[in-house]
């Protein structure tokens, strides 16, 4: 089912990394290889596939009656297996409020490491995809994949772009129409995560881009919103002003459940810190719609489109 991760009980696969998926992307550009025992070969290329295949079927839901929480374009922060079988057992989650809760940052996570990976797609041959069910197949599941959770991003998240931390968190349900106004992280309820926003923009807009360069309908859309939560972002209350604050991105989350964010004095909920997601998406995010914005090559992990090198 792919890169499967164990911790001395049920196997885990986490959503977060789909977007880890790149390196095995590179490495299969570069020639790389793996082998295993005998000196086994095995494909780099397969792996990826393998490891995005099961992330999609198992981390995202598509509205067709999984569960009784089945809404399209949500996602779990982490799927367990049986260790005996291999079968899937239920969705769980660590830094989520709920396994049938949307983990705002996972679900970002899903949105760019499937655009990433449909740009990446383009670079390869069909000989080189056949092994693994071909350009169709491939190109499909992770298309609905990257479609579905862009879908439930925009349709559950501020009209700023920047989302809570969690889409069910419980003090959500006393903050009216949050998803109609926005966002508040000086709110008396729940935490937002703009390291979630960081990397949801970046998604929107890779995933709008790559149907507009098939003259697709709906584009400008995804695009659009990307634009709109990156603008949110390089601005104050996000962008941080206090040359004695050490981090960049203000408002973001590391570990609500575990408690491990900074609650300031005089505040309800964690508010005004930085962590090392958002500082580091909001930089890649940053250098991207400035290439954008001057009509330079897209800033992608492999390199301008063809030439297999990152850049």
């Amino acid at each position: 089912a792919g890169y499967i991760c164990s911790f001395n009980g049920p196997q885990s696969l986490f959503v977060d990394t789909i977007r880890s998926c790149r390196a095995l992307s590179l490495a299969h550009a570069l020639d790389h290889e793996l082998q295993g025992e005998q000196d086994e070969r095995i494909s780099l290329l397969g792996r990826l596939v393998a490891h995005a295949r099961a992330t999609a079927k198992y981390n995202i839901w598509y509205g067709e009656g999984r569960d009784h929480y089945d809404v399209r374009g949500r996602t779990a922060h982490e799927s367990v297996f049986n260790t005996s079988n291999g079968v899937y057992r239920c969705p769980s989650t660590q830094q989520g409020y709920s396994p049938f809760s949307t983990w705002t940052r996972g679900l970002a996570w899903a949105m760019l490491g499937f655009a990433e990976q449909l740009e990446f797609l383009d670079t390869r041959s069909e000989d080189e995809l056949a092994p693994f069910g071909g350009r169709v197949d491939i190109e499909g599941f992770m298309r609905r994949a990257a479609q579905a959770t862009c879908d439930f991003y925009i349709e559950h998240t501020p009209t700023d772009g920047v989302p809570y931390w969690d889409t069910g968190a419980p003090g959500l349900a006393h903050m009216g129409d949050w998803r109609g106004r926005a966002s508040d992280p000086f709110n008396e309820f729940e935490p937002i995560d703009s390291s979630a926003g960081a990397i949801a923009a970046q998604g929107l807009i890779r995933f709008g881009r790559w149907l507009g360069r098939r003259g697709e309908g709906g584009a400008e859309r995804y695009e659009r919103a990307g634009l709109v939560a990156t603008a949110s972002l390089l601005d104050e209350p996000y962008l941080s002003a206090d040359a004695a604050h050490q981090g960049l991105l203000l408002h973001s989350v590391y570990h609500r459940p575990n408690g491990w964010d900074h609650v300031p004095t005089g505040q309800a909920i964690s508010c005004g810190e930085s962590c090392m997601w958002g500082d580091y998406h909001l930089r890649e995010l940053g250098v991207y719609v400035r290439r954008i914005a001057r009509g330079e090559p897209d800033y992608r992990f492999d390199g301008p489109a063809g030439t297999g090198a990152a850049r």
